[in-house]
């Protein structure tokens, strides 16, 4: 009986994470084959971003096969698990599941499928698409996708955003900045050195946006800046190498495609992340920028310092530190804030005047949290995002949909809490015989 619930259970697990297969009319894309696939295709293509965890995604599932088998040999139907491949969702702005993104006469500008979730209104869609495609290839007004698509421009990135390194400067830039660095040495006559600069040259654009400067992407000319080539032991072309200060460079063996670079540029830089700043919750202004700017916003609502006095409360903010250093990678945002402090906020948490300390992980774009039921240290901390990251985790509304009312408040200074001091009366000049009244006995 046990063995038959263990396959139950892996089956389940499968059936949430294998959305499409070879047997659907559903191509399955990912980094290595999209630039192939879908921007090199003078096809025209719908693609789906979605989240194994998603429930929208899994409802719209079968109509998605549905529709990809009614237009098979006329449109192209993809799929792409974003929630595994997250620098192909971030190379196209993907920022809820699923999203629908047609790819068109101009490949490196998809619009946004707005049409309806059944198998029909997809088909309708994908053909009032096709019939613009068509049209515009009549009359020529098809943007001379192949020269767009080869030229840097257009969406395909800006060769300005690949450093050009030289014998010159590439100690100072590469080795001695705090930057991480992915390093292409070519020679200018190698055609396999020709294919990879846009692709290149477009993750170079895509990677300094998204990781604000803190990954670039550099390019070494080795026929002429052969010193710095040499001293790295290049023998043929492309070669593309990885530097981080203070370590030896490693050889890159990911793909060539634009996706698989920046997915290892990514890759990189969460590596190298800072632990992200725990931070208590003062003003509004605060609270905003923290909370949208990330995916996931993870609040502590601590004890009143009269409780716990500064070693209690020190206690527990060491453990939140300690999570937001094993959880960097996510770039989420972590917040604290005293009992009573932000009460609008305990209460559209539904926490509110006890269980302290508490614990919740807010979605702002989706306007949805969830609660931390385990123990507030770092095993229950651990398991409840752990749940979270996966798509496990039990959530609901955030106060009706509407964001709660944050208070500015003083911060903590590091000290014990003082009690109020209670104001001393001067009763001496007070004759209590005048106002005892002795007829009252």
């Amino acid at each position: 009986m046990s063995l038959l619930f263990v396959l139950l259970g892996c089956s389940l697990v499968l059936s949430v994470q294998a959305f499409y297969s070879a047997s659907d009319d559903v191509v399955v894309l990912t980094p290595s084959n999209f630039n192939k696939e879908v921007i090199q295709s003078d096809s025209l293509w719908l693609v789906e971003f979605y989240a194994p965890w998603c429930g929208h995604c899994q409802h719209l599932t079968p109509d998605w096969k549905k529709a990809a088998t009614a237009l098979k040999g006329i449109v192209k139907v993809g799929a792409v698990d974003a929630d595994q491949h997250k620098s192909l969702g971030g190379q196209y702005g993907v920022r809820g599941f699923p999203t629908i993104k047609i790819f068109g006469a101009n490949k490196n500008k998809p619009e946004d499928y707005q049409g309806g979730r059944s198998s029909q209104a997809i088909v309708d869609g994908a053909m009032n698409s096709l019939r613009t495609l068509v049209k515009e290839r009549l009359i020529g007004q098809n943007g001379e996708k192949s020269n767009t698509s080869q030229s840097g421009g257009g969406g395909a990135g800006n060769k300005e955003d690949v450093v050009e390194l030289t014998d010159d400067n590439f100690d100072k830039m590469v080795l001695e900045g705090d930057e991480v660095w992915m390093v292409e040495f070519f020679a200018p006559w190698c055609g396999h050195c020709k294919n990879l600069e846009p692709e290149w040259a477009a993750a170079a654009s895509a990677v300094k946006e998204q990781t604000k400067g803190k990954v670039r992407l550099g390019a070494v000319d080795a026929t002429v800046h052969q010193a710095v080539s040499s001293r790295y032991g290049i023998r043929g072309f492309p070669t593309i190498k990885v530097f981080r200060k203070g370590e030896e460079p490693e050889d890159y063996q990911g793909g060539r495609s634009r996706g698989d670079i920046i997915e290892r540029a990514l890759d990189l830089f969460s590596d190298h992340a800072a632990t992200p700043e725990l931070l208590e919750i003062l003003s509004e202004d605060l609270f905003k920028k923290t909370c949208e700017d990330s995916q996931l916003c993870v609040i502590g609502v601590l004890p009143h310092i009269l409780d716990t006095g500064a070693a209690g409360r020190n206690g527990y903010l060491e453990v939140m530190k300690k999570m937001s250093e094993k959880y960097k990678k996510k770039m989420w945002g972590w917040l604290w804030t005293e009992a009573g402090a932000q009460m609008e906020l305990e209460a559209s948490l539904g926490i509110g005047g006890f269980g302290y300390p508490a614990m919740a992980a807010i979605n702002t774009r989706k306007m949805k949290f969830a609660l931390l039921r385990g123990s507030f240290s770092e095993t229950g901390i651990h398991e409840f995002l752990r749940e979270l990251s996966v798509g496990r985790g039990s959530t609901a509304t955030l106060g009706g949909g509407n964001m709660p009312k944050i208070h500015t408040v003083e911060p903590w200074d590091g000290n014990d809490g003082q009690l109020p001091v209670e104001e001393d009366y001067d009763l001496s000049d007070v004759d209590l015989d005048d106002d005892f009244d002795k007829d009252e006995l």
